[in-house]
Order: structure tokens, then C-alpha cells, then sequence
């Protein structure tokens, strides 16, 4: 925001990189994580004499990952776990371009992060120079805003703008791609000054200005007099406005059970008998039975994803109402109509409807007690007495020791599922995952980025084997900085998800998904990147005491479980399928004992929905 007082600064000669320092430092930014290159040596060098004259405290940290995706991911796990806008700085050519899939998961997921591309000189764009690459181009597909600078006296404003931009409305990624020269430019620091975007800005008053007036809470609480069997569906809004608290109140008041997306874990602690946990594909049994029982749907800050929604002419059965609460307008009826909607902040508009529902009474027991019946009869669960390594077994014991206070990160694939199913959250922001995207890869530089963020947690990488593959450079990274994040690996020797639906869809034709002929040595490899505690599990009477040994170790630590290569995730509602379809596995109880399909009954592939 612009400063009420002058800058102490303003009027002073700076180079543009001196200028782009300032701003960062202005807006709160402690970290920049990135990778230099010829197009951006003057910034990294303005980060160099910024930091020299300063204490530690007041200088802006820089790490350098091994590759520009992880810097990218880093600053998403940085936003994710501290609230804040993270912040990259990158080359330009392969660096830019390295950093598209970070731009996109982070706007998927609406993860405000800035990131500062250096490009050719003014002159040389469009020359095919060393090095170039069209990046207004590129991310403007991507990305919320993209500025290309090319009036250097616009330079500190627009790096300002970016910072509002990223963190205002719904939040996002925010590119700004600065030609060397420009960087190289001296004039005059103002210490204010923003661009004006009319549209925008308009747009952002009206949402600010947003909330729920008497007749329209009459009209939703109308609609839950009316209804016997309420049900809240939070999404990933409800963590990005920081609703979490007003949720759980709203919950607590008018004894409404909870269901979250994958996203949206967090929103209500999961311990709280009225928390069902995860709804969609691979949410709980509980869960998606609630969803088919429910009369009237609460959608706060959840966009109805295929995921979630699945056959949509099918999901929610028996929903008579549907009240959507986001504060993206595009997604208030994209997928499901609602009866009633309000375009708004999610934390605002909980706190309308509080205040509004002061007087509001209606016995919803009855709806509880058949919630908390699901709960109890269609619990989570495995083979207990496996003489295997099972991958739900290790994240239970975790579970125990860290009692839902660590901020768990994760890759993407069957051990993001198994963490989210198995794992306790008391509190937002401590769920850190690439949801829309599902970006393989993303766990372990997100970990670093969540710890910087957050030094006095537990952070944890969830990982499988073929997504650490994909940065396991950034294990130096980890090393280098003496971050001590907690890596622990369940390794099945494969892509396990692919494998799980070649199992179930394709006849078991395993093509592309085995990796068991492959040679790494994961604990070999953390070693020697420098870890001090690299070890592998293989026995499962030892886990309890690994893992404690793991947790409490003083540094960055490396687990690695050879897990039973055959573990799947349940429950699983298949592509195309309704939740009356959902497969719930051989351990935990499924409505009808009798499921329509088995384990290995191949599907025809081209006659439903690709949602894979």
C-alpha cells in the first residue's frame, strides 16, 4: 500500500535494481529465492550492496535452488505457510521459462507470489538475442498480471503494483519482466506511486465493500430453517481469506458438520467432532456419504472442481439448496447453480452471517448424530496386520508424534492422498500442497520455503519416490542453508497412483509407471548432499522409534520407508462416477457390502470424462 508519509528515501539517484531492493524491502519482503543470470546480474548485484552495510535482521536473505522451478515453489510454500506474498528473481530465457509451472500451480491454487524476470535489453527484444524468450507472452497465459517494463521511470511503481495486485482479490502470481537496461537505469526514487488499473481497482472497492446485507441473510437463513440436514463444504478460500477462525464458529454455533476440499484442509481442526475431513475422489467415506445425505450445501470458498464434484448431475443427491459464498464472481454457478450466492470475502461474509444469526435456533441433532454414526462406522482404515511396511501405518504414528501442530508439505501422487487422509491439522495454513495442477515435484522446494517462513514449526515433506525425482537437486539446496525440514519418503518403487489406475481401469498394462528397474539410492544420494540423518526403513516394527529419532533430530533429517509397493488409496471415486459409485477398498465399510465393481474390473476408457 502506499506510504502515508514520505519515504525517507525519496528524492535520492538510484539504479533501477537499487530501486526494485528498495520496493521489495518496503513491502515486507525477509526472502528472495532465485537463480542469477546475465539478465539479471545488476538486481542480484543491487542485493549484494543492499544486504552489506545492515544488520542480519534487516538484510533480505537470498537462496539459490538448483533449478529456477524450485526457487518458484519455494516462494509458493513461503506465501502458503506465512500468509505473505513470496517472492523469486530469475534470468531471463530458460529462467523465465523454468518458472512457468510454478506461475501456474500458484495460480491455480491462488497463491499470491511475485516474480521478477530479468529480459534483454529494451533494444534487442524481438531479436532472437542469447537468451531471450517472450515472457509477456508466455505468462500472461499463466499468470494474474504480467508487466513488461519498458519505461524505467514506471519501474518502482509497477513493482509496488505487483505486490498489491498479487495479494488483493482472489491472490495470485504476479510477473514483471525487466530488460537489463532498464535495471541499469538511473533516475530519481520516489518512495510512492502505484499504476492505475480503473477496471481492477473498481473491481477490488466493490469486493472490499462487500458484505451481506438484513435481506439477504433473511434469505439464507430462510433456506437453513428449511433445511434438516446442513451441511459446510470449505474450499481453499476459506485458508487464503484467513476465515478459518469465523468458519469454526460458524460451525460451532448452529452445530453444522464440515467437510473440506484438499485445499481447504485446515479450514476446521480435524479432531472437531463435527470435521469430516476430505470430501471428492479420494476424500473419506464419511465424508461423501454426508455430501449424499445433505439437504442444503454451504459452499464457502470451494469452486465445485471435478474432483469434488465429480458426475455433477449426480452429486449431492438430495441437496434441495445450494448457498455459495467466493469471491471470484466466474465460479458462483460455473458448475453447480445456487439458490443463494454472495460475491465477497469469505471471512467478512461468515461474520454477516454470525451476527445476522444471533437469534437463529434449530435443533440440527438428529443430523449430527447420523454424521457422527458415519464417522464411527465408515472410519478410515487398512490392513492392520500386515507383515508389510504400509504406508498408512507410518503416517499414523507420525501422526502421534507431531498430535497435528506440523506443517505438512507434499509432492503429488498416492502419498498426497495418504497424508491427507491420515494426518491431523488443528490449524490453517499448515497443509501445504499443489492441488489444481497436482505438480509433481512441488513438495520438497515448498518445505523449504514453508520453513523459512515458519522457523519455529515442524515441517515435514511427504514424498514419494517419483515425485522427489523430479527437484531432487533442491536436497542441497536443504544442506546449504542448514534448512531442517523433515523429508520422509515412502517409496513403492513406482509412479503408485498411475500404477493404481492401470490397476483399476487399464487390465494392469503397467506401461511407463515401474520404476523398479531404476538404480537410485535415495539414502546415498541425501547423504551425499550432506545430510547428517539419512536413513531407510524397511521393518515395521521399527517405525515408531525411527520416526521419533527422525522428528527430534537437530538439522535437516531424511526418512526414507520402503512401502508395500501394492498400497493403494482409498476410498476412490472413479472417473466419471457418481459417490454411489465409490470403491472403498477391502477395509473400510462401504454402504453396500456388494460393490458394483471390483478391484480389477477393466473400464472402458474412452466412453467417460478424462479426469485424470
Amino acid at each position: 500500500m502506499t506510504p502515508t508519509k514520505k519515504h525517507k528515501l525519496a528524492g535520492q539517484q538510484m539504479t533501477g535494481a537499487e530501486m526494485i531492493l528498495q520496493v521489495l524491502a518496503d513491502e515486507g519482503v525477509d526472502t528472495i529465492f532465485g537463480y542469477s543470470g546475465g539478465a539479471i546480474l545488476p538486481t542480484y548485484d543491487a542485493i549484494f550492496r543492499y544486504n552489506a552495510n545492515k544488520p542480519t535482521n534487516e538484510q533480505i536473505r537470498l537462496i539459490v535452488p538448483a533449478n529456477e522451478q524450485g526457487a518458484g515453489f519455494m516462494a509458493a510454500g513461503y506465501a502458503r505457510a506465512s500468509g505473505k506474498v513470496g517472492c523469486f528473481m530469475v534470468t531471463s530465457g530458460p529462467g523465465a521459462t523454468n518458472c512457468v509451472t510454478p506461475i501456474r500451480d500458484s495460480m491455480a491454487d491462488s497463491v499470491p507470489v511475485v516474480l521478477i524476470c530479468g529480459q534483454v535489453a529494451r533494444a534487442s527484444i524481438g531479436s532472437d538475442a542469447f537468451q531471450e524468450a517472450p515472457v509477456f507472452n508466455i505468462m500472461s497465459a499463466c499468470a494474474k498480471h504480467v508487466f513488461l517494463v519498458k519505461d524505467p521511470e514506471k519501474l518502482e511503481a509497477t513493482v509496488r503494483t505487483a505486490f498489491e495486485i498479487a495479494r488483493s482479490g482472489r491472490p495470485g502470481p504476479v510477473v514483471i519482466d525487466v530488460p537489463k537496461d532498464v535495471q541499469n537505469w538511473t533516475g530519481i526514487f520516489q518512495g510512492s506511486g502505484m499504476l492505475h488499473f480503473h477496471g481492477y481497482e473498481k473491481r477490488l472497492a466493490a469486493l472490499r465493500a462487500s458484505r451481506i446485507t438484513k435481506s439477504e441473510a433473511a434469505s439464507f437463513f430462510k433456506l437453513l430453517a428449511k433445511s434438516d440436514r446442513p451441511l459446510i463444504y470449505a474450499g481453499g478460500g476459506v485458508i487464503t481469506s484467513n476465515a478459518a477462525a469465523q468458519l469454526r464458529s460458524f460451525s460451532k454455533r448452529f452445530r453444522i458438520p464440515v467437510v473440506t476440499t484438499l485445499m481447504g484442509i485446515g479450514s476446521i481442526d480435524t479432531r472437531d467432532e463435527l470435521a469430516l475431513h476430505m470430501l471428492g475422489m479420494h476424500g473419506t467415506a464419511y465424508a461423501n456419504y454426508a455430501v449424499e445425505d445433505c439437504d442444503f450445501l454451504i459452499a464457502v470458498g470451494a469452486r465445485f472442481d471435478d474432483r469434488v464434484a465429480g458426475k455433477v448431475s449426480e452429486f449431492a443427491p438430495n441437496c434441495q439448496a445450494i448457498a455459495h459464498i467466493d469471491i471470484d464472481a466466474a465460479e458462483i454457478g460455473k458448475v453447480k447453480p445456487a439458490q443463494w450466492a454472495h460475491v465477497g470475502d469469505a471471512r467478512t461474509a461468515l461474520e454477516d452471517l454470525l451476527a445476522y444469526g444471533e437469534g437463529f435456533k434449530k435443533d440440527f441433532s438428529r443430523w449430527v448424530k447420523h454424521v457422527l454414526e458415519l464417522k464411527a462406522k465408515h472410519r478410515m482404515n487398512y490392513n492392520r496386520k500386515s507383515d508389510l511396511l504400509e504406508p498408512y501405518y507410518v503416517i499414523e504414528c507420525l501422526n502421534e508424534i507431531t498430535q497435528g501442530e506440523a506443517i505438512v508439505c507434499t509432492g503429488v501422487g498416492q502419498h498426497q492422498m495418504w497424508a491427507a487422509q491420515y494426518f491431523d491439522f488443528k490449524h490453517p495454513r499448515t497443509w501445504i500442497t499443489s492441488g489444481s495442477m497436482g505438480t509433481m515435484g512441488f513438495g520438497l522446494p515448498a518445505s523449504v520455503g514453508a520453513k523459512i517462513a515458519k522457523p519455529d514449526h515442524i515441517v515435514i515433506d511427504v514424498d514419494g519416490d517419483g515425485s522427489l525425482r523430479m527437484n531432487l537437486g533442491e536436497l542441497e539446496t536443504v544442506t546449504t542453508y542448514q534448512v531442517p525440514v523433515k523429508i520422509l519418503l515412502l517409496n513403492n518403487l513406482g509412479d503408485g497412483m498411475v500404477r493404481q489406475w492401470q490397476t483399476l481401469y487399464f487390465g494392469e498394462r503397467f506401461s511407463g509407471s515401474d520404476k523398479s528397474l531404476h538404480k537410485k539410492d535415495f539414502v546415498k544420494a541425501a547423504e551425499a548432499d550432506g545430510f547428517q540423518f539419512a536413513k531407510r526403513l524397511r521393518d515395521k516394527a521399527h517405525v515408531k522409534k525411527t520416526l521419533e529419532e527422525f522428528i527430534a533430530f537437530d538439522g535437516p533429517a531424511f526418512l526414507e520407508c520402503l512401502i508395500n509397493p501394492n498400497a493403494h488409496v482409498y476410498p476412490m471415486v472413479g472417473p466419471g462416477m457418481g459417490y454411489k459409485e465409490m470403491v472403498t477398498g477391502d477395509y473400510i465399510v462401504p454402504r453396500k457390502i456388494e460393490q458394483e465393481k471390483t478391484e480389477h474390473e477393466e473400464v472402458d476408457m474412452t466412453k467417460i470424462p478424462d479426469l485424470f
